[in-house]
């Protein structure tokens, strides 16, 4: 069971609280299309997801050849509030904006479109 130290250290990280927030705010999304929104390196982000999963904070998913990754629904009770008011500080920030922005000009989104 994620700790409430758990959940702070999680997000404690910037990479890994833009993570959090885009997933709580898309519901679920794959490393490319997070690698895309944050302009960083596949395996820099490989490895705070990973993090983020063997924490409980996130639960990954295959879907065909793509891995999904999304807030996991059975976080404890106080978690999700939490989340929210996460999710409504950034969504203020410029760096948020910008990675919303990068994921919804991705071409050839996994569930958005048949890339050939």
């Amino acid at each position: 069971m994620l700790s409430l130290v758990q959940f702070f250290k999680c997000l404690s990280d910037d990479t890994r609280l833009r993570c959090v927030t885009l997933l709580h705010q898309e519901g679920k999304l794959c490393v490319c299309e997070l690698t895309t929104a944050l302009a960083l390196s596949q395996p820099k982000i490989s490895r705070h997801l990973a993090l983020l999963r063997q924490s409980s904070l996130l639960l990954d998913s295959r879907e065909g050849q793509w891995v999904y990754y999304r807030i996991n629904p059975n976080l404890p009770w106080w978690a999700y509030p939490l989340l929210d008011d996460a999710l409504k500080a950034v969504q203020a920030s410029e760096s948020f904006g910008n990675d919303l922005d990068r994921l919804r000009q991705m071409d050839c989104r996994p569930d958005m479109a048949v890339c050939g």
